[in-house]
C-alpha cells in the first residue's frame, strides 16, 4: 500500500493519505508517478469544505474511476478540466486558468469535512475520481484548512509527496 504527505506548507501542518490503488490504480499511478507536487492553494467556493491545487496535466486523464459528487471528509479527489472551463473571471483566479498556462489542467483536492457536494453553476455536476483516504492527523490538517477560509490562502502551497 502506498502512502503519501500532504502538507500546507505556510501553515506547517501536514496529514498521511493512503492510496486507493484498488478502486482507482490509473488515478493513483498518475498521482504516483509525478511526485512531489505543490502549487498555490485555493479553498473551494461550491463544494464547501475542499481545499485545492491547479497544475498543468501531469499525465493523460485517467478517465473516470471510483468517482463520486458526494466526497466525505479525508477524500483526496482528482478532476480534470480545459483551461477554458476555468477561465470565467468569476472563478477568481489571479489569471485566465489559476496556473497561467493553456490546455488541460488537474485540479488535487482534498475534503476535510462534511457535506460537500460536487456541483457547479456553470458546469453541472462534476464527478472526482477519489484517489486516496487520510488516514491520520485529519482534524489538525481540517482546521488549518478552515483557517485557510477564513484567513486567506494567499501566499500558500499545498503539497503532495510520497511518504
Amino acid at each position: 500500500m502506498k502512502h503519501i504527505t500532504v502538507s500546507l506548507d505556510k501553515r506547517g501542518v501536514s496529514c498521511v493519505a493512503k492510496l486507493l490503488d484498488d478502486v482507482a490504480p490509473r488515478t493513483c499511478a498518475a498521482v504516483w508517478d509525478a511526485l512531489p507536487l505543490s502549487a498555490p492553494v485555493f479553498h473551494g467556493k461550491y463544494a464547501r469544505n475542499e481545499i485545492y491545487t491547479l497544475v498543468p496535466a501531469f499525465a493523460a486523464d485517467p478517465g473516470r474511476e471510483n468517482t463520486t459528487v458526494t466526497p466525505i471528509p479525508g477524500d483526496l479527489c482528482w478532476f480534470s478540466f480545459d483551461s477554458d472551463d476555468l477561465g470565467n473571471p468569476a472563478y477568481g483566479y489571479e489569471n485566465t486558468t489559476g496556473t497561467g498556462t493553456t490546455g488541460a489542467i488537474v485540479d488535487l483536492a482534498v475534503f476535510y469535512g462534511r457535506n460537500n457536494l460536487l456541483i457547479n453553476g456553470d458546469q453541472g455536476w462534476v464527478p472526482g475520481n477519489v484517489f486516496g483516504a487520510i488516514t491520520e492527523n485529519l482534524d489538525e490538517f481540517a482546521a488549518a484548512c478552515q483557517d485557510l477560509w477564513m484567513g486567506g490562502a494567499r501566499g500558500e502551497t499545498l503539497s503532495f509527496s510520497r511518504l
